[in-house]
């Protein structure tokens, strides 16, 4: 018998944002990279998602609020990861990718989630779009119906690359890196979600991420993109 409660995977959420919420993620990385086209950092299509015969279909949630605050300093990251110590780009995206898609409602409550996510963020406000990561999370309805059947989720990370117009954009004008130290990074894996009664189902994943890696500084997660770019 099929789970009456929806499965529900953290990255799917932001896929719906409008074109002016677009905009302003485009308008960040060019910004940062000055070599970069917006239709070519962020605009391209996400590919087909690969979902077990098993899996119920995805809720649908209405999207938390841009102006939505910051978690307080008070609440601890319950099941989510600290930030690795990372200063290469692809790794530290694998390792948040891995973040992304694991979660565990049963010891972890939204408010929790949202703190261990924010730390992963780099401290420069002026290349933190910590809606586009707050935006991952499901709304707190969502996520009480998601805890009343203790859904978690693990991840497996495959492989992570340097998309080919941010490789591009270095090769034409590799001073361009060096005014903010954002990377693009786009990572694919798998991501395996349960809940009660043996219920659960798996899906491929893929995501983009701008990833800020000073030299001599750990790596730090500037932002993510709502789709993917190959």
């Amino acid at each position: 018998m099929r789970n009456r409660f929806p499965t529900l995977s953290l990255s799917s959420y932001g896929v719906g944002w409008s074109a002016n919420r677009r905009i302003v993620i485009v308008a960040l990385v060019v910004t940062v990279l000055l070599a970069i086209a917006a239709a070519v950092a962020w605009l391209s299509g996400s590919g087909n998602a690969h979902r077990d015969p098993t899996a119920a279909r995805p809720a649908t949630a209405h999207r938390p609020s841009s102006a939505e605050p910051a978690p307080t300093a008070e609440a601890s990251p319950g099941s989510v990861p600290e930030p690795p110590q990372i200063a290469e780009p692809v790794a530290y995206a694998k390792a948040a990718a891995q973040m992304l898609w694991s979660y565990d409602t049963r010891d972890t409550s939204r408010d929790q989630q949202l703190a261990g996510m924010r730390a992963w963020m780099t401290k420069e406000p002026k290349y933190a779009d910590w809606a586009s990561v707050s935006g991952q999370v499901p709304d707190p309805l969502l996520w009480s119906r998601m805890a009343d059947q203790d859904q978690h989720a693990t991840a497996r990370v495959t492989e992570g690359h340097y998309p080919g117009a941010f490789k591009q954009a270095l090769a034409e004008d590799p001073s361009a890196i060096t005014e903010a130290y954002i990377y693009v990074v786009t990572v694919n894996g798998k991501q395996q979600i349960a809940w009660k009664k043996g219920g659960g189902g798996a899906e491929e994943r893929a995501v983009t991420f701008a990833v800020q890696c000073r030299p001599g500084h750990d790596c730090a997660l500037a932002a993510i993109a709502p789709s993917v770019t190959q």
